[in-house]
């Protein structure tokens, strides 16, 4: 008896010596706290935020562009951004049901999108807000905001015929404002169908959305993305009025590569404009953690074109 309880406490000794020399109790995953990967400024962090997605994507005459890119969403968890013109040519209920529903519409239950000027060929964008709900903010405006993770993240309604302007005075200019002010947090992204600064030949820089750019400069924002040309574009940060500023700037992507069935040939770079590609189907992901955040265009199976990199908030 004594020679068991002997052999019994030997072994308890034994079990905590390699306890402490592995550093003390286990995470939730079973690794040792001590010998956790530490993270650099740029990798992701366990339960960082992914934000994943793209604009211009169901083109109902041919859907391949559109499967491909839905093919890339599925092995990539996160909130799906979905950046205008889902549903080509004029986002009818039977569009979004038919085009848009089986390739992105998997993803349904976890996308918020924003309007492109496609959902409105059709009056209010109603074939849009009936397939979205509430997931697209009040149907009559189009513009909302979320927070994901300690992001702010706020999705605008670059269609501003359809609601009233984009100007500061505007109905949306005025709840921008307010929304930025109630939300002063350290990160905030924004994402609206059409871009101030585009390279793209076909559509180019649209400056009927520098209002909306100054008040998100004007309040620290961080990150803006955009569709609109079939194409992928990121610019360095930058002003409102396309002035490089690594210290407050915001850095725009250009992001309407969804699938639309249509690459258009890039015009004559703008400054700033570090990145470029007219020929690639994919989408961005990004990795949004407290202090900054990751890049990474993922392309189509069977191309090679990419862009990655890291960013920090102001």
């Amino acid at each position: 008896m004594k020679q068991g309880l002997l052999v019994g406490a030997a072994f308890f000794f034994l079990a905590a010596m390699v306890v402490a020399a592995l550093g003390g109790d286990e995470t939730k995953t079973g690794v040792p706290r001590s010998n956790a990967p530490k993270h650099s400024k740029g990798e992701a962090q366990s339960g960082d935020p992914v934000l994943v997605g793209a604009g211009d994507i169901a083109s109902c005459d041919d859907l391949a562009g559109a499967e491909a890119t839905a093919k890339l969403i599925d092995k990539i968890p996160g909130t799906v951004f979905a950046a205008g013109d889902l549903a080509y040519p004029d986002g009818s209920d039977e569009q979004f049901a038919k085009c848009y529903g089986p390739t992105w519409g998997r993803f349904k239950d976890r996308t918020r999108p924003a309007p492109g000027n496609h959902e409105y060929h059709k009056s209010g964008a109603s074939g849009y807000a009936r397939y979205f709900g509430a997931a697209a903010g009040d149907p009559d405006k189009g513009y909302y905001s979320y927070e994901l993770g300690t992001w702010h993240i706020v999705v605008l309604n670059s269609e501003c015929a359809e609601v009233g302007g984009c100007e500061a005075a505007s109905a949306q200019g005025k709840w921008l404002r307010e929304d930025l002010a109630e939300h002063a947090v350290p990160c905030t992204l924004a994402y609206f169908h059409k871009p101030l600064f585009s390279s793209g030949d076909r559509h180019g820089s649209d400056p009927e959305m520098k209002p909306l750019w100054d008040t998100l400069y004007g309040a620290g924002a961080d990150v803006i993305l955009n569709g609109h040309d079939h194409d992928y574009e990121r610019f360095a940060p930058q002003d409102p009025k396309g002035h490089a500023d690594a210290k407050h700037g915001i850095r725009e992507f250009v992001v309407g590569s969804g699938g639309k069935n249509s690459h258009r040939k890039m015009g004559e770079a703008l400054a700033n404009s570090e990145v470029r590609n007219d020929d690639t189907f994919g989408v961005l992901k990004l990795t949004l953690h407290a202090a900054g955040y990751d890049w990474e265009f993922v392309p189509e199976a069977g191309k090679t074109f990419t862009d990655a990199g890291s960013g920090s908030c102001h």
